[in-house]
């Protein structure tokens, strides 16, 4: 398999001399929760993105597991579209109640049994409990710890990000039960990016956004020893959560299915940050913290407690008892720089030994009283809480190291810690990477210097092509002029073609031609990072500086420039290979050059390979406006010779202003990669690809999903206002033109963009209208009017003074004053939603809104059910769709 060297795989070393009493080798517990999840076949070949988000007959369904290998597709599905209750996922059994297993009394989180056997005995508590069964709940963490183990490293990297945006903790180093050789996940972390305020805030500025991984911050660690009555995730969820709200971050007993026990998490280490939203009346800490859990006993995981030790600027350590086992641990950790606190909540008649073995310990691990807090159930717990956060707020005044990631790694790797980066294909991409990045100096520059074919000849042959389309159209075109248009085209696609790629575009081209598609995805991932780190920072405004900017109407204010401007991608590496193709097959078309000396017909091809694996390409650029008509075909042409058989298509496409949330709603539908956050990416529209199950493709009608996102296309460039609409109605009535389903993504109730309504008036003289779905979307506020039918028929009727604007453009609607005076408008069927807001509370530590996921799925459910139903327009083969693209 490619890029096997990046893999660790278990259970792959030769069997044992079976004895003839037992001729099946016993499963390791490991093997065996593998086995029980239905996951052993992923430990070879292991599973990948493009699995976890094909399209099937489950994705309709709001469906609860019914066996245990049903709970890791729940999870993806539910860690997909952000639901918060991903974690709670377990079975329905059909099994009678008093037949169900009882939970055991004694069950907590750590699984605390007290011991009377003499001091110096030693027992793995975890030993004595049974293997699971298939009638057994598992534990979350041990589900989580599954699906790591058998994924690929780019599926690992989409589950973590989600889990960063639904709140949870992240897995920071991941168990190895069987070997002992446990994975820091750098990797898996790198996708990680997080936005966070400082105080006081400013005007403009006032927020950074960062990688998790490069951000340094002080880290506060929670481990527990031997046994615990206090519950250590929970005390984490405290500390993170403001006081008028929990969140819990950190999986604890008091959950669902948190006393189950664990099987193979035990030694994991997860990590989640505390950021600011630069609110001093809302901020528990003024600056990010990381804050760190190892599940289990230091004791039997003494690896993992030894690089806490040497990352935190504090450890906290919850323990019943400290006996001469303790103490001869913890004197270990003499002449360490970190601070180490206490908290106790002694077993009955250990009074005194704690207070023996405690101030010796004092000197050693320089202490004083102070860092010694005892809870027990009488204990205040609010009260507590404060005086723990205060601790924290106390280290991170004085001198404390402030670490981040990359710096964990770098400690992890000293000690004999697997780093999941330090793989050869991932280690030869980012050499490739740096070696691209390390030559821009100036953003501008090398946009000149390196991406040539993107400058005044670019922008000009977009102009004739615009020219010629109009003309072609004209009831009587002068041949003139056409002639003209085509020889000046010609003459530009000349200058173009004169060029060769630069070293940078060569380099970029080589990266994305490796043999190893290990290779080929790790390179664009290092790539995309890579360019967002030579950016110059933008400065961020703060979220009450863009609702003061929000336009009352559409077209009202412009978001592009000065805040936004838009940075060096992929995309735009790859906009130059279009280039290249266009001009080349222009002249190729016009007989300038012969078939047989092309030397970048190829192109396509290379492009396709990402677009299948999962990388959202340029379909119209932001900049011209224009689609690359040529490049968009080629690329379409290789699509219909790799699927061959499978090549119905549906194409999905999302309109709307800037900032109304379209590309979230289209990544936590479909669990897609479009860039969102106003201004963060490029303005261009977008297309991803989704594979249908062939199980279900026959059921729903197609093979596969093109979807498009319209990124800032819609009222985000700067031009004349009337150059701006006519340019932004075409490309809405060329994306609408091409889909077969349209949701048009509305931040206000009144906030119709013009472009998109007078797309919908051409496109019903054609005939050619797809299903269409409006979407009002509040995210600022959870309650907003819309929901209800009735709310929904006043948005109808409420005259909107853009569809007035548009139809006088149109000059043919005196009788058309609100949406459903359209001929194309049906009442009776469900064309409005309303989708609530995505965070309860202030960013960054709101938590996900459970309401927007489960409305994303009805979204979801409706669209596909529209699909298979017939009632969008008729599905495409990829060919008709090459002749609907040329002709638009």
């Amino acid at each position: 398999m490619e890029g096997d060297d990046c893999e660790f795989h278990y259970g792959e070393g030769p069997n044992e001399a079976q004895d003839s009493d037992f001729p099946i080798e016993e499963r390791s517990r490991l093997q065996e929760m593998l086995f029980l999840l239905g996951l052993e076949t992923y430990q070879t070949q292991k599973l990948s993105l493009q699995d976890a988000l094909q399209i099937s007959s489950d994705s309709m369904k709001n469906w609860a597991p019914q066996t245990p290998k049903d709970l890791p597709w729940n999870f993806l599905r539910k860690l997909q579209a952000l639901n918060a209750e991903a974690r709670n996922t377990t079975m329905v059994l059909d099994l009678p109640l008093d037949t169900r297993p009882v939970e055991k009394e004694s069950q907590m989180e750590e699984e605390i049994i007290y011991w009377d056997t003499a001091e110096d005995i030693s027992a793995d508590i975890y030993s004595f409990s049974e293997l699971p069964t298939p009638d057994t709940p598992v534990n979350p963490l041990d589900l989580l710890c599954a699906l790591l183990l058998s994924s690929d490293s780019f599926l690992q990297q989409e589950i973590v990000s989600k889990m960063s945006l639904c709140q949870f903790a992240l897995p920071l180093i991941l168990p190895d039960p069987e070997n002992h050789y446990h994975t820091f996940l750098l990797w898996a972390m790198r996708g990680t990016v997080r936005t966070w305020g400082s105080q006081p805030p400013r005007v403009v500025g006032s927020f950074r956004e960062d990688s998790m991984v490069l951000s340094r911050a002080p880290a506060f660690a929670f481990v527990r020893m031997e046994v615990s009555s206090n519950s250590k995730s929970q005390l984490l969820n405290d500390v993170l959560s403001p006081s008028h709200r929990q969140q819990d971050c950190f999986w604890h007993r008091d959950l669902n299915l948190g006393t189950n026990p664990r099987e193979i998490a035990d030694g994991l280490v997860e990590i989640s940050w505390f950021l600011p939203s630069g609110r001093e009346d809302l901020d528990i800490f003024p600056e990010p913290m990381a804050f760190l859990n190892l599940r289990g006993d230091i004791g039997s995981h003494w690896l993992q407690f030894k690089l806490l030790t040497e990352i935190s600027s504090a450890i906290f350590i919850l323990t019943d008892n400290i006996s001469k086992k303790e103490y001869k641990l913890l004197s270990s950790m003499k002449g360490s720089a970190t601070k180490y606190y206490f908290i106790l909540s002694p077993y009955r008649g250990k009074r005194n030994t704690n207070l023996r073995f405690l101030n010796r310990l004092i000197p050693v691990l320089k202490m004083d009283h102070s860092h010694v807090l005892v809870k027990v159930s009488s204990t205040d717990s609010v009260g507590f809480v404060r005086r723990v956060r205060a601790i924290v707020a106390h280290v991170t005044r004085s001198p404390c190291r402030r670490v981040s990631v990359e710096d964990m790694a770098n400690a992890a790797r000293k000690l004999g810690l697997k780093v999941d980066e330090d793989c050869e294909e991932c280690q030869r991409a980012k050499d490739r990477m740096e070696r691209i990045t390390r030559k821009i100096k100036d953003l501008d520059a090398y946009r000149r210097d390196e991406l040539r074919l993107q400058g005044e000849l670019w922008r000009k042959a977009a102009q004739v092509e615009k020219e010629l389309c109009q003309i072609q159209w004209a009831s009587d075109p002068p041949e003139k002029y056409r002639a003209e248009l085509r020889h000046r085209l010609l003459e530009l696609r000349m200058q173009q073609n004169d060029h060769d790629p630069s070293w940078g575009v060569q380099e970029f081209i080589s990266g994305i031609s490796s043999p190893s598609l290990g290779e080929k995805q790790y390179f664009l991932k290092w790539m995309e990072w890579g360019l967002a780190r030579v950016a110059q920072p933008r400065p961020r405004p703060s979220p009450e500086m863009i609702f003061t900017l929000r336009p009352k109407h559409c077209g009202a204010v412009d978001f592009s420039e000065p805040f936004w401007p838009e940075p060096l991608g992929v995309e735009h590496f790859l906009r130059e290979m279009g280039q290249f193709y266009e001009a080349e097959s222009c002249l190729v078309e016009a007989g300038k050059l012969p078939a047989g000396q092309r030397r970048f017909a190829h192109f396509p091809g290379l492009a396709l390979e990402l677009l299948l694996k999962g990388l959202p390409l340029e379909l119209i650029d932001g900049n011209t406006l224009s689609p690359p008509l040529r490049w968009v075909t080629g690329l379409l042409k290789e699509l219909h010779v790799r699927l061959e058989r499978r090549s119905r298509l549906v194409v999905l496409s999302a309109l709307g202003m800037p900032g109304t949330g379209k590309s979230t709603l289209l990544n936590t539908m479909f669990g897609l990669r479009f860039v969102t956050g106003r201004g963060r990416g490029p303005r261009g529209a977008f297309m991803q690809l989704i594979k249908v199950a062939e199980s279900f493709s026959q059921d729903l009608g197609c093979d596969h999903i093109l979807v498009i996102d319209s990124g800032g296309l819609i009222a985000g460039v700067r031009t004349e206002a009337g150059e701006r609409f006519e340019r932004e109605a075409s490309l809405a009535t060329l994306i609408m033109g091409l889909s077969n389903v349209t949701v048009v993504s509305l931040a206000e109730t009144r906030n119709i963009p013009p472009a998109i309504l007078h797309a919908f008036l051409r496109l019903e003289k054609t005939g050619h209208m797809p299903n269409y779905q409006f979407v009002y979307q509040n995210l600022h506020d959870v309650s907003a009017l819309g929901s209800k039918p009735r709310e929904r028929r006043q948005l109808l009727d409420q005259p909107s003074d853009v569809g007035r604007a548009t139809v006088q453009m149109e000059k043919q609607g005196d009788g058309i004053q609100t949406l459903a005076d359209l001929a194309f408008w049906d009442p009776e069927k469900q064309h409005i939603w309303h989708i609530p807001g995505l965070w309860h509370g202030v960013p960054p530590m709101a938590a996900v809104n459970l309401a927007y996921s489960e409305a994303i799925f009805e979204l979801k459910r409706c669209l596909l059910e529209n699909i298979r139903n017939g009632l969008s327009n008729q599905n495409k083969n990829i060919q008709q769709l090459i002749e609907l693209v040329r002709r638009l």
